[in-house]
Formats: structure tokens, sequence, C-alpha cells
């Protein structure tokens, strides 16, 4: 299952974050320092932590400006909720659970006195008293007709099924829960009178059926609720100082094993990992680099030893083999000037070292490298020792991943998570612009802290006021304009990052099933406003590159389009007008190349259907009908659900017209970059 929402309250410095969406492979958590980022991260965890990891603690964890209500009794810990998540069940969950359960969302929270919770979103009703109570009537009117009983006998009236029923239910509200306990009670009424059900008559053997269905229909829901609990994500969460040693001293740390006094955070934890990862405690290698080679003679004893020495000998190999592999994927080596060629990992005697052979064939131990070289080696060492017993199924928490890496080196690890979050949800934060990519902004949340009442706050839109906040997006930005804004020979200027995501997502779709293909070699630029396109094309052309723009055809777009300078820097043909490839819509935006399908995501993201509306005014703007029909709406959110849904649908999904429009507009930006 998958991650979709989550809702921080009442934990440190966060009241309450708000909910906010949680992405299907990584969300990038950006934010100031004492905005919050690390809390928020350690409260998630409280989902469904790892054994290992500290409980809520009311004294530690409740906020500081509050906790006078918890010693004067005020607010009960028990009613307190920290942390709230929303899943999105997948195949292999669907698989286990009963049809109509199919499409629920699981919710899961915890309060403050660490007792878990769980319930079903969208999940069937649960059956109530009054649901059944009409039908049980029917059923035991019935069975009192063919009770073959002296009517006049009292004790007889009492054994009636009507009398007992009544007796049953005596204590039961109209709004009474059928829960497990009643059930059974229900059940075994029903079992304990079926002989009075005519036999032969159809009608009343159906309803008895259907009410033996009803009355075990709430323990669906609890089968469906426990069998979901265990498939909840661990939610593992790793930090800066975890830290591989390069020399670590076997009999040593064994006897702190032994005797309980590991220092994990900064110290003992790295060490355990790379142990971990070989397959040996400290205790083993620590005895087997003290045991002296046997007799010659004893050749049973001897190839017993030469066993146990090749089996450190391979496990110690196949680690550095893997480990070199993966640091290798990032710590890209420079052709004059190899860096890292390989990672060994030694046993000698009582000492386990970590040494890199460098481009002379010289080792060099561990720390004698780079910090941002030594966290990546401990990175990979914490996670694949975790991974062998805890990431199978696992949502992953990274605080500021590679914060000693150089930023190039930041670029190449933003695509290891990447890889990583394939296999596992990744939640991360960071300050580094070179961890957020130009195609990922969609990616982020804005963490903030105004003010220390409000507490810390998440943003689902790139908003905040305050601009450090938004610092690293901004230098991502202008990383990559910098990078590729005279890269390119070819460049179609667009008037916002929601065109960019709108052509890219489109265009992907299109490409994957050879309908249309957008040049590759063409440059998307967005401008951030119609406003501003002129001042890019103009860049742009005067170091003699290939450009055109496309434009909305809005007011803003209109008056962007009749700028002298624009037109006469590109020319008519190279500026681009959307409505041109709308029927009949005069003031046509680009959404409205998608008109259908972003009727039909707003609905399932904001709730409101104007499929009937749109229809109905085919020359308005799809973006005006929105606007006035769903309460809040945000093109930037909008934008970022279609990047999402284009994410797992294909161009079928489309409409025939919607797919022959950006066919069209595809083909026309080729050929105007040509």
């Amino acid at each position: 299952m998958r991650l979709i929402r989550a809702r921080v309250q009442n934990y440190r410095s966060i009241i309450d974050s708000g909910e906010f969406d949680v992405e299907n492979l990584k969300t990038i958590l950006v934010g100031p320092n004492e905005a919050g980022k690390t809390v928020l991260l350690k409260a998630l965890q409280q989902l469904n932590k790892p054994e290992e990891v500290d409980e809520l603690i009311p004294l530690r964890d409740y906020p500081r400006s509050k906790y006078n209500d918890i010693t004067t009794g005020k607010s009960d810990p028990e009613k307190i909720t920290i942390v709230t998540g929303y899943f999105l069940l997948e195949d292999s969950d669907k698989a286990l659970i009963p049809e109509q359960y199919k499409n629920c969302q699981y919710k899961v929270w915890r309060n403050l006195d660490n007792k878990p919770y769980h319930s079903l979103v969208y999940g069937p009703p649960k059956i109530l008293l009054r649901d059944i109570k009409k039908d049980f009537v029917r059923m035991y009117s019935h069975m009192d007709k063919n009770l073959n009983s002296n009517e006049s006998d009292d004790s007889q009236e009492l054994t009636k099924p009507s009398q007992t029923f009544k007796l049953l239910t005596n204590e039961w509200s109209e709004d009474s829960i059928i829960s497990e306990e009643n059930a059974k009670s229900l059940k075994n009424w029903l079992e304990e009178n079926y002989e009075f059900v005519e036999e032969g008559n159809e009608k009343e053997e159906l309803r008895y059926s259907e009410l033996l269905e009803k009355v075990e229909f709430n323990l669906k829901h609890t089968e469906v609720l426990n069998t979901l609990w265990k498939r909840l994500p661990v939610f593992i969460l790793f930090n800066n100082y975890f830290k591989v040693r390069p020399s670590i001293h076997l009999d040593h740390l064994a006897r702190r094993v032994q005797q309980n006094l590991l220092d994990d955070a900064y110290y003992d934890y790295g060490n355990l990992c790379l142990l971990k990862l070989l397959g040996f405690t400290a205790r083993e290698l620590s005895d087997l680099g003290n045991t002296p080679s046997p007799n010659n003679n004893d050749q049973i004893a001897l190839q017993n030893y030469k066993d146990k020495l090749d089996t450190r000998s391979y496990q110690l190999n196949a680690a550095s083999v893997r480990l070199t592999r993966e640091i290798r994927s990032v710590w890209l080596p420079n052709p004059e000037r190899p860096e890292a060629d390989k990672l060994k990992v030694t046993a000698d005697g009582q000492y386990l070292k970590v040494v890199v052979e460098d481009d002379l064939g010289v080792d060099i131990e561990l720390d004698q490298r780079s910090e941002g070289f030594q966290w990546l080696v401990s990175f990979f060492v914490v996670f694949f020792a975790e991974a062998m017993d805890k990431h199978e199924n696992a949502i992953l928490l990274l605080d500021e991943p590679g914060l000693s890496l150089h930023g190039l080196k930041q670029r190449d690890f933003r695509k290891t998570i990447s890889r990583l979050a394939a296999k596992n949800q990744t939640i991360f934060t960071t300050h580094s612009p070179f961890l957020v990519g130009p195609d990922e902004l969609d990616y982020v949340r804005v963490v903030e802290m105004k003010n220390r009442n409000d507490g810390t706050k998440v943003h689902t839109t790139i908003s905040s006021s305050d601009p450090a906040a938004l610092l690293p997006l901004q230098e991502a930005l202008g990383y990559d304009l910098a990078n590729s804004l005279f890269s390119q020979q070819r460049n179609l200027v667009l008037e916002g990052i929601t065109d960019y995501w709108y052509l890219e997502a489109t265009a992907a779709m299109l490409r994957s099933e050879k309908i249309a293909n957008l040049n590759d070699k063409i440059s998307l630029v967005f401008a951030n406003s119609a406003g501003k396109v002129v001042y890019y094309a103009t860049i742009l052309h005067a170091h003699n590159l290939k450009v055109a723009a496309l434009l909305d055809s809005d007011a803003a777009g209109d008056q962007a389009a009749e700028q002298e300078n624009l037109v006469h820097t590109l020319g008519n043909k190279n500026i681009i007008r959307t409505k041109d490839f709308c029927n009949n819509i005069p003031k046509a935006e680009i959404e409205d190349l998608l008109r259908v399908t972003l009727t039909k995501i707003v609905k399932e993201e904001f709730g409101v259907d104007v499929t009937n509306m749109e229809v109905e005014q085919p020359n308005r703007s799809i973006i005006s009908i929105f606007t006035s029909e769903v309460q809040g709406f945000s093109k930037y959110k909008l934008a970022k659900a279609y990047v999402r849904w284009s994410r797992n649908s294909d161009p079928s999904d489309l409409t025939n017209d919607e797919q022959g429009s950006w066919k069209k507009l595809i083909e026309r930006i080729n050929k105007v970059l040509k």
C-alpha cells in the first residue's frame, strides 16, 4: 500500500501541519532551518515505527507551550491524535480482501498514549440494528406461526422466537452497530430457531440466508482491518548521524554488545550494520581472528578452519563488490582522475577494515577520504543492512540526505533516491537545489513556521510567506535555466510551469504509443508569466538560437502576442496560440486541449462534477468553468494532478479530439523549430 495523504498534530513544534498530499514515489520537503522538517519525519515514523524506535512521551513530544494541559488533566493523551495517514491499496492488498472493500482507502492514526487506531475510508458502511431489524421482525413472525406449541402455555410463550429475540436485543438501540459479540448472539439465535422456518418456503429460506450474511458482514470489516494492519509499511528514518568507521576492533565491539554498552547514534550503529551486511556477528569474526591454525595432521580440523576463512573471505568480497557498484553509480569517476575505483572490506586479526583502492592501486582508509564520500559509503551500508529484514515493505524517511556531498554529486545522488523510491516510497527533506530536479517541482511540499503559536505548516502548493522556504526551488530552477537556456539550438518558451507540465506529460504519453513525437532536441523554457515571454524570447534570439513561443488565448496571452518586440523577434509564424488547436473556444488556454480529461480529474481531485456544464458551454474556457464552480480551485493543483494521472495512463485514456489536438500542436511545434 502507498501513503497518499498525511497530517501531523500536537507534536513538538507542530500544532497542526494541515493535511498534505504524498506522492506515489518520492516527496520532497523543503523549508528553512527550524521550520520543523525533521520533526515532521519523526512524527510520520510513529504511524508504524520499528520496534527499536522510542515511543511517544508526553513530556518530550507534546508541544511544550501546551504541556500544562496534560498535567492539569485538561487534555487526555488517549484522545490527542499525533499523526494520521491515508493509504491507497495496491493490487497485492486487494487480492486479500473481499470485493466490496477493494476501493477503500486505509486510514491509520496514532494518539499520544501510543495506541494505534485504524478505519476504512470509502468502504461499505457498518450494519446497524436498524438496517436489519425489519427483516428480523418478518423472520420471527414467520417462525412464531410455525411454532407447534400450546399458545396458552406461558412457558411456551416465552420460548417463541419473537420473545427470545426481544429479550436478546432489549438493551440495544436502533443505532447499535452489530459488533462481533452481537453478531455471534444473532447468529446463534438464527441457528437455534432455524427449525421453525417452513420447509420449502423459498422466500423465508432466502431471508434466513441473507440475515446470516448481514449479521456477519461487520466481522468482514474487522477482518479487512486486521489484514491491512499486518500489511502496513514500516517507516524507516535515516539521518546523518550513522557512520561506518574505517577500522573496527572486533573484540572490543563484541564486548560492548555483550555488556549492552553500545553507542547507537554516533559510533556503533553503522559498524553493526556493516557486520549485519557481511552476515557475521562481532564475536564470530573476533573468535575467528583468535583461532590458531590447527595441527597439520588433523585434516578435518584444517578443512573446517579453511572453510570458515573462505566463507569470511567470500562474504567480505561480495559485500565489497556490491558497495563498489552502488558507490560508482553516484560517485562517477573522472576519466582523467579516477575516484573510488574499488571499495574493499577486509579482516585482519581483530580488525575489520574499510579501505578504498585508488587509481594507483594503493589502499587508503575510509576516514582519509572526504566527508561526502564517507557519508555515501555509510548510507549504503546502513541501507542495505536494514533492507535485509525491514525494507521489503517500508516507507523511507531521509533527513537531509547527501548534506556533505558536493552539489554535482548530490545531483547524481538524486537519481539514486529515485531508484530507491521505485521500490520503497520515499519522503526526504533537503535545503539543496541539486536534490530537486527541474521536472520534480510537483513532488515538492514547502514546510514553514510563521510563528510558534501557529507552529509548523506544510503547503501542498509551492507557496510560502517566507522567501527562505522557496530558496532551494528558486536555486534549482536558476541552475537548470543557466545550464539549459543556451544549450539547445531549438527553444520553446512557455508562459508558466503548469504549461510546461501539461506539454511534457502529454508529449511523453503520445511518444510512448508513437502517436506524436515532440522533438527531444527542443528545450522547454517557462517564463513564469505571459508578460515575461518576450524577455526570454529576445535573449535566446540574440544568441542566434531558434525560438518559438506557445501562448494561451486569454487576455494575458493576447497582450503578450501583440507586443511589438515579440512579433519582431519571432515573427507571426513562431507565435503559437492555443485557440488554433481548440474548436471554437476564443479564449482557449492550454487546459482546453484536455477539457474532458481534466473534467474527470477535477471530479476525482476536488469532488465536483462539472460534466454537464462543460458539455452545455463548449465555447467557454474550461478554467473559467472550474474557477466558478469549484471552491478553492487551483490551476497548480490541477496540473499536478494531471501529471500524476498521466504517469499511470496511456493515450487511449484521452478522447479522440484531445489526441488529435495535441498531435497537431506537437507537429506545429516541431515544424516551426525544425
